[in-house]
């Protein structure tokens, strides 16, 4: 039934050539491993714009509501947040397979000719996976994503001539607000995805026009080629399920919390960024003074020039890593330099105790009812009630704690302790905190 299904599509829409280019393209050396990282990058990117659709049904893009939203995507959302967890995690993961693809192509000299366009197209769509993060990142809307974004904006606005147009270009006004927000939104759901498929529209047709490059040794390259189909397509579809398995795990058991609300006032707030700008946030605590420039734009568009022109810069023709030294050596002292910075950052970011905001907002409910006058945790407070200071580990139910604090009666009966309106946010924080009184805490 499907053969003949395809035989009248085939008649009509002439299949068999876009079967032959897209499968029957011959690998040099065969297919391999090293070869998936560019179709994991493709299904990643396909999987943050399924649950980006999904996301953007409920999301409310003003700073009024983008909070809300993203709380009533979490808390009231049929699997609202198994989705949000997709997308956080899933761009991680392409932020990953993305830099590996772009680290296999350097490994194997692919950049080579007849690829120096090839090459650019990829340094490109890096640029553009990057801008997606640096836009989504303001769309929560919390106090992380607010002094975050205020911090990227303030670093393009030392750009020499133009860092005042950008400035205004990006925030939509004289300060980050409703425009930013509704801006970043637009750019991070309609320009940047359609300049991204462009992008691998252009990224797989000079593919098809040059080939792929191979292997680096001219020894195996010699041993033959075989096609796309089955075996490279095998490949790929093992690494795209394994990385949905990862995403969803991750999504299901590592919950990605929301900070405060963003909080102009607030400048005493210090924004953590993702993982993958942690080595550049380490690099701007050593540089102050007139060297700042030195950092927030002339190294990172100097860097920019010589990754998009380095095909053209690396002038040996050999593609074996043992005889390109100089690029070698170039490559592993970038991997280290990022690599030791990101490993300072999150010693630093370990070293600093940082608060739960769904304790300390339940802590702020516990102070606000006046718990403490029947309570004591950790020698304060009265001794009406049970002491609370390790109640985390006497009792680390947390549905008992929701229920109990809902309706103490009916949790407990015969419960003096008087019955509080609280709201579900409420009810959660203060569930939290309480889980959060640990004898090791």
């Amino acid at each position: 039934m499907s053969s003949k299904i395809y035989k009248w599509l085939d008649s009509r829409l002439r299949l068999q050539p876009i079967k032959q280019t897209l499968l029957d393209e011959p690998i040099p050396g065969g297919a391999s491993w090293i070869y998936v990282f560019g179709s994991a990058t493709l299904f990643l990117f396909v999987l943050q714009a399924i649950t980006g659709m999904f996301l953007a049904l409920y999301y409310a893009p003003t700073p009024d509501h983008a909070y809300d939203s993203i709380q009533f995507i979490e808390q009231e959302i049929a699997f609202g947040a198994f989705v949000r967890g997709l997308h956080h995690w899933g761009a991680s993961l392409m932020v990953v397979a993305i830099g590996l693809h772009m680290l296999q192509t350097f490994l194997y000299g692919a950049y080579k000719p007849p690829r120096e366009v090839m090459w650019m197209i990829g340094v490109v769509l890096l640029l553009i996976t990057l801008g997606f993060a640096f836009t989504g990142y303001l769309l929560p809307w919390d106090q992380n994503a607010y002094w975050a974004t205020q911090v990227g904006i303030n670093m393009v606005g030392g750009v020499p001539v133009v860092g005042d147009f950008l400035v205004r270009v990006l925030r939509g006004g004289e300060s980050l607000g409703a425009l930013t927000l509704s801006r970043f939104f637009a750019v991070h759901i309609l320009f940047l995805p359609a300049l991204l498929i462009v992008g691998i529209m252009l990224h797989l047709f000079v593919l098809r026009r040059v080939g792929p490059a191979g292997p680096w040794s001219d020894d195996r390259a010699k041993l033959g080629s075989e096609t796309f189909a089955p075996r490279q397509v095998y490949m790929d579809a093992v690494v795209m399920l394994a990385l949905f398995v990862l995403a969803a795990t991750l999504a299901l058991t590592v919950h990605f919390p929301l900070a405060d609300k963003a909080n102009p006032s607030d400048t005493t707030f210090v924004p953590v960024p993702e993982w993958y700008f942690l080595f550049y946030y380490q690099l701007l605590k050593y540089v102050h003074g007139p060297f700042e420039p030195l950092v927030t734009w002339m190294l990172p568009a100097a860097f920019i020039l010589i990754v998009l022109f380095w095909p053209f810069i690396d002038r040996n023709p050999a593609r074996n890593p043992s005889q390109r030294r100089v690029a070698m050596l170039a490559g592993g002292g970038f991997l280290i330099v990022v690599f030791g910075l990101m490993a300072l950052s999150l010693r630093d970011l370990y070293a600093e105790r940082r608060i739960d905001p769904s304790v300390a907002h339940g802590k702020a409910v516990y102070a606000q009812y006046g718990c403490a006058g029947c309570h004591v945790i950790h020698g304060e407070g009265g001794a009406v009630g049970p002491d609370l200071s390790y109640v985390g580990d006497t009792r680390p139910d947390r549905e008992w704690h929701y229920r109990h604090f809902k309706d103490p009666a009916e949790v407990v009966p015969g419960s003096t302790m008087p019955r509080f309106q609280l709201a579900e946010k409420e009810l959660h924080d203060l569930t939290s905190y309480m889980l959060s009184l640990k004898e090791d805490s």
